[in-house]
């Protein structure tokens, strides 16, 4: 990884340089050499996904369960979805369990960052990887490219995927137009106030793994700050160098429109003002809003004849506790979705 223009820090480009492969470096029968008496957990979030999750629990089921004894559970959580998520991932061959039923004894909390951390809590493998089920031409190397530095080097605790966004426009497919949220808010606050991350393609990326005893002992943001606040926090946790990425390839799934990208900011920039006020540099007796306004272009039903329509909606983001502090208080036994 060079640069081209100016300066990087010396310890951004070190780290870059030796914390970051390709899925290509982690071949199946390397990894299953050096996984030993390791278990291996696969978790989906997923809601209302029917139409992508079934192609992808199938795949990895039959190039890593089946064929070789590299993934050891495959689990997907649903997450209050009201299609047939649940049916079409357990007919795939995934456990299936309940966003709801892992977090019944605890706050009701909304957003990608529960399920998460419900799934961190129904899995029971020594490494644990993420993988988002909108995925469209999945491919097992998403999984074992996470899982490579992870099952060879003791010294990484988590691994962030990277990968190429084709965005597909009215004008063509833009072969890098996804990630627009990576670019235009959530690198710049990165390089901002925590440098040390600048080294990541994409920080916001929704497949990654760690080890689960170190993953139990952050917070999990309820929203779409989820991924934020897990690198700031295990940056903060283990280190820089316990950290590394992986080159996937291309990535292809459902894209989101503007509007919904200026929600998700929100919630990322409120989650890391709660990190700036955790170091101090940020007062901890200022609240920020947690109220977005934004217009919607020609009106709706009830007021046809305006050519905007102010919309406001809640961003506020809230935290699940380190699983480490409320393992006494989640079921014991997974309990699976209706």
């Amino acid at each position: 990884m060079r640069n081209s223009e100016t300066l990087v820090s010396p310890v951004v480009e070190a780290w870059a340089t030796y914390r970051t492969t390709s899925a290509a470096d982690w071949p199946t029968r390397r990894l299953i050499q050096a996984k030993g008496d390791s278990r291996v957990s696969v978790v989906l979030p997923a809601r209302n996904e029917e139409a992508t999750v079934g192609a992808i629990v199938s795949t990895i089921r039959e190039h890593l369960v089946d064929r070789v004894p590299l993934v050891d559970e495959l689990i997907v959580v649903d997450s209050r979805s009201t299609d047939r998520t649940a049916e079409v991932a357990r007919a795939a061959g995934a456990e299936v369990v309940s966003q709801d039923s892992m977090t019944r004894d605890l706050p009701r909390l909304t957003g990608k960052g529960d399920a998460l951390w419900a799934g961190l809590a129904a899995a029971e493998g020594d490494v644990v990887a993420f993988v988002d089920a909108d995925l469209r031409e999945f491919r097992p190397h998403f999984v074992t490219g996470l899982l490579g530095p992870l099952l060879t080097d003791p010294s990484v605790d988590f691994v962030k995927g990277f990968y190429h966004r084709p965005l597909v426009g009215t004008s063509g497919v833009e072969a890098d137009g996804g990630g627009r949220v990576t670019e235009l808010m959530a690198r710049p606050m990165l390089n901002l106030f925590w440098p040390e991350l600048a080294g990541f393609v994409q920080p916001l990326a929704g497949e990654y793994a760690g080890r689960r005893e170190v993953l139990a002992q952050v917070p999990f943001v309820s929203g779409y700050g989820v991924e934020t606040a897990m690198l700031i926090d295990l940056l903060e946790l283990v280190g820089l160098d316990a950290l590394a990425q992986v080159d996937l390839g291309e990535r292809k799934h459902r894209h989101q429109d503007t509007a919904a990208l200026g929600r998700m900011s929100a919630q990322i920039m409120l989650t890391a003002w709660s990190r700036l006020q955790r170091r101090g540099w940020a007062s901890p007796d200022m609240l920020p809003t947690a109220l977005l306004t934004q217009f919607r272009r020609g009106g709706s039903e009830a007021l046809p004849n305006l050519d905007r329509e102010i919309v406001v909606s809640d961003v506020a983001v809230a935290e699940r506790p380190p699983l480490a502090e409320l393992r006494h208080r989640v079921p014991r036994r997974r309990v699976a979705a209706a």
